[in-house]
């Protein structure tokens, strides 16, 4: 296993780089995230996961370790492979994705190109408990209660028979106010005034 290269870069593109290392010319596959923090240096350290496939053996580079152990955890669920941990990690940046997951932000992970329902769902169910013991520093509290609060009252309110839709929309500019509701009881009785 190659677990890290050190080199000089020779070719860099958003999604791979050529690292020449003591006369050997490494292709490694990065993330948008990685070429981003690369910024301009011409010698560069990557940590590696080297993937042996039938057809191919593939390098991803990762710009430092905590990147490469969220893409680590990303292929260990099922139905994502190394390319697609890859995309997701271009799409959002690792602690995005990490406090995503925590908070069981199902609809955040679905926007990323190439994840569906499912599959957002999958990655929550089997890495919000490990990314809460790896990682506690990632747990925000106070967003994750922002989510829990506005995903309760949206609940409660399309039970009562409002549109969800319009309840999203009425949630998010009541949140999203300076002197914004902090309890689920208290955005409830602010709209139900409003409507």
């Amino acid at each position: 296993m190659i677990a890290f290269l050190k080199g000089r870069l020779a070719h860099k593109s958003p999604t791979t780089l050529l690292i020449d290392v003591n006369g050997v010319g490494y292709e490694v596959h990065i993330s948008l995230h990685t070429y981003s923090a690369l910024g301009s240096s011409e010698q560069i350290q990557l940590h590696t996961y080297l993937q042996i496939r039938e057809d191919a053996h593939l390098l991803f580079g990762f710009a430092d370790v905590k990147e490469k152990e969220l893409f680590m955890q990303l292929i260990s669920v099922q139905g994502i492979g190394a390319n697609t941990a890859r995309t997701i990690l271009s799409y959002v940046s690792p602690d995005e994705l990490k406090r995503a997951i925590i908070a069981g932000d199902v609809a955040s992970v679905q926007r990323i190109k190439g994840i569906g329902p499912k599959t957002a769902q999958r990655m929550i169910i089997e890495l919000k408990d490990k990314l809460l013991k790896s990682h506690p520093e990632t747990l925000d509290l106070g967003e994750m209660a922002y989510n829990n609060v506005r995903e309760e009252a949206l609940l409660a309110l399309v039970t009562l028979g409002f549109p969800k839709a319009q309840m999203e929309k009425t949630i998010n500019q009541l949140l999203a106010r300076a002197d914004a509701p902090q309890t689920v009881e208290a955005l409830i009785k602010q709209i139900l005034r409003s409507v």
